[in-house]
């Protein structure tokens, strides 16, 4: 097969998938892992797919763009992974703690497979299947209904209405974007509703988001900055978003590959 055919077809799985993993593509094609990254180079100089770790995603969209979520669960894996980790250390036994959904939220939830008598509250399929994959007895998780969104959120009327009468200790908030002006948003009008059910169940709110999340806008907002008790990002949030986001948010904690943490404190 040549190049121009091989990566005529990478662009076909993308597009159809959201997503491809380099490893997937090497088995797919029976090429060496070098070959497709190289293919993978030469579509994102053309615009058509975006390089994350480990493969590619299709291109980012604008405010209501949804990407689903394998192709978000590439993207800024080693970041996201020490941000549940640092998130994990906010979480005591026997709490009841609410899990928005997203990929950094799912990356927490396996993080809290060892946490002895949780009660974990999430709208995210994926979640409740990554404590479900591990399952104590001792721990309960509730999964509400909805409608299922590209990013395996439920959401909706019934999503709502099975957070109106639940009270938690930390609600964990993933985000698409968040910016200075817009605060915490979403490409979907009805999982910003949901989402704003599960803040107001919250005694405390805890952000979970990348840096690549700063001055992204989806189309609604869940909540204003100030709403956050904590954020926890990565330290390769620029100075100046940082400074910004000190002057909302009482804490702010950088989270390390090394799973040290450092907090910024506030302006």
């Amino acid at each position: 097969m040549l190049a121009q055919q091989r990566q005529s077809r990478i662009l076909e799985l993308v597009r159809r998938n959201g997503a491809a993993k380099v490893a997937d593509l090497v088995a797919e094609f029976g090429v060496s892992d070098m070959t497709i990254r190289r293919d993978l180079d030469a579509l994102a100089r053309r615009g058509l797919v975006d390089k994350v770790h480990g493969g590619a995603t299709t291109p980012s969209g604008g405010s209501t763009d949804e990407p689903g979520f394998q192709a978000k669960s590439l993207r800024e894996r080693p970041e996201k992974q020490a941000i549940g980790r640092a998130a994990a250390e906010l979480v005591r036994p026997g709490q009841a703690v609410g899990l928005s959904a997203g990929t950094t939220t799912w990356t927490l939830a396996r993080e809290l497979r060892e946490v002895q008598g949780l009660t974990v509250v999430t709208n995210s399929l994926p979640v409740a299947e990554a404590l479900h994959e591990s399952p104590r007895p001792d721990q309960t998780v509730v999964l509400t209904g909805g409608v299922r969104t590209p990013s395996d959120a439920l959401v909706g009327p019934v999503a709502v209405g099975s957070l109106s009468s639940v009270n938690l200790d930390t609600v964990f908030l993933g985000t698409h974007g968040m910016d200075a002006r817009s605060g915490f948003t979403t490409p979907n009008f009805l999982e910003a509703e949901t989402n704003r059910a599960l803040v107001q169940a919250a005694r405390r709110l805890v952000v979970v988001a990348d840096h690549t999340k700063w001055g992204v806008v989806g189309i609604a907002t869940v909540a204003p900055l100030d709403d956050a008790d904590v954020i926890i990002t990565d330290d390769g949030l620029a100075r100046d978003a940082r400074l910004q986001l000190c002057e909302h948010v009482v804490e702010v904690v950088l989270a390390r590959s090394s799973t040290q943490r450092s907090e910024v404190p506030s302006a």
